[in-house]
């Protein structure tokens, strides 16, 4: 008998290994540590100096002009393929998907024309924004400046059938809904950026009113809607309630304070973008004289404007108060030449592999373009990417993840490798 006890023993010792070695749970619930893999994951490759080419894809050369454009500000490739680009004077054009190849023979058809509600007067007012409804068929929204009284106005509107557009059927101007309008006290600093978050509300870019320096102290003034990236609900706008408060937004339940306003601080962040394989909320926030700030906004954040231009003290020039206030992830200087941040987008694309997972950028005055690496809090790569010589409105991606340029008065352009 102890014989027999002894050779089950031994049996159920083998038999306990073989469970374990086929993946049975352990039998204690306590986390097991992480094994080190054997060879680290390969490091982002470097981002090599002046390495992007831009393709022209159309606009007012020879090659392909376009009757009637004036200065684009916005592009956006909704997932069925159609798009859609938006001109500041109070237009916006449907583009067959060609286009982003560079195609001659592209059909470019008037979509939406409101140059009648839409003023454009001051060099930062006029149609800015366009987004197109990621969840319902036929739905867009813009943003755009409007006079008597000078407000920005955030509507959305319907078009084609069965959620596609139809040539001789542009989108309705009539079936506008206005969800927001914000009083704007100037004419400058209006912001404009508007986009649908991973999260599937809409995120609005808003200056901090114009004039120079702030001054009503609109950025650390949560009671305002100025100086701000709001986070609204629109999915089920009606005239009643053209929108609702998501309740997980930061100032959703405090008193005097704005319940849309996602993050604050801001002076003008003239475009923002989301990284489409992580999620992050990228902005470039246009500096006063000296610093342009690139930062990643986070829930509730306090991004400084008026206290601190870029990780600078601006009101006071010294020993300011830095308590609470988020620095940026980039800034630069031109010896305080004027000049503007042009926010891009994290780079997702296929065409060219080493500029994955950088962020891309311009600047409106130099027409430079460059990319950055940002890893575990800090900056790991920067480099000069191009000089296009270009007054750089806008970047725009596409639904594949490749980048464009869109120039003030030259075209949209196809970011590529150099040759």
């Amino acid at each position: 008998m102890p014989r027999m006890i002894g050779i089950l023993a031994v049996l159920l010792t083998l038999l306990a290994t073989l469970v374990a070695a086929c993946g049975a749970p352990p039998a204690s619930p306590t986390p097991q540590p992480t094994a080190t893999p054997a060879v680290a994951p390969a490091a982002a490759p470097a981002l090599p100096l002046g390495s992007l080419d831009l393709w022209y894809i159309l606009g007012w050369r020879e090659r392909a002009p376009v009757p009637g454009l004036t200065s684009l500000t916005s592009m956006v490739q909704a997932e069925n393929g159609d798009i859609f680009a938006a001109d500041q004077d109070g237009r916006i054009f449907w583009l067959q998907d060609t286009v982003l190849e560079g195609i001659d023979a592209v059909s470019i058809i008037d979509f939406l024309d409101i140059r009648d509600r839409v003023s454009a007067r001051g060099s930062e007012e006029g149609l800015l924004g366009l987004a197109v409804d990621p969840h319902v068929d036929g739905q867009f929204y813009v943003y755009y400046s409007a006079a008597n009284p000078r407000r920005s106005v955030v509507s959305r509107f319907n078009y084609g059938s069965e959620g596609r557009p139809a040539e001789g059927k542009p989108a309705d101007p009539d079936s506008e809904l206005v969800i927001l309008e914000i009083e704007q006290p100037y004419s400058n600093h209006n912001g404009g950026q508007i986009a649908f978050g991973p999260d599937g509300y809409l995120y609005i870019g808003l200056g901090d009113g114009g004039s120079a320096g702030d001054p009503q102290g609109n950025g650390q003034d949560t009671s305002t809607l100025l100086g701000s990236i709001l986070r609204i609900d629109v999915s089920g706008s009606t005239e009643a309630r053209p929108y609702v408060i998501p309740p997980d937004n930061p100032f959703a339940d405090s008193a005097g304070a704005r319940p849309e306003i996602w993050a604050y601080g801001l002076r003008n962040p003239w475009r923002f973008s989301f990284d489409r394989e992580t999620g992050e909320l990228w902005a470039g926030d246009v500096g006063q004289n000296e610093w342009e700030e690139i930062d990643i906004i986070e829930r509730g954040g306090n991004y400084g404007w008026n206290v601190l231009e870029g990780d600078h003290c601006f009101r006071p020039r010294d020993n300011c108060d830095r308590e609470g206030r988020i620095p940026p992830v980039w800034e630069y200087s031109l010896d305080g030449a004027p000049c503007s941040v042009i926010g891009g987008y994290v780079y997702r694309g296929e065409a060219i592999p080493w500029l994955r997972g950088a962020y891309v950028y311009g600047d409106f005055c130099s027409g430079k373009v460059h990319g950055l690496r940002h890893h575990n809090g800090r900056v790991t790569d920067h480099k000069e990417l191009a000089d296009t010589g270009l007054r750089i409105m806008s970047f725009a991606e596409d639904k594949d993840g490749e980048l464009y340029l869109l120039s003030q008065r030259e075209g949209i352009f196809r970011l590529a490798a150099g040759r």
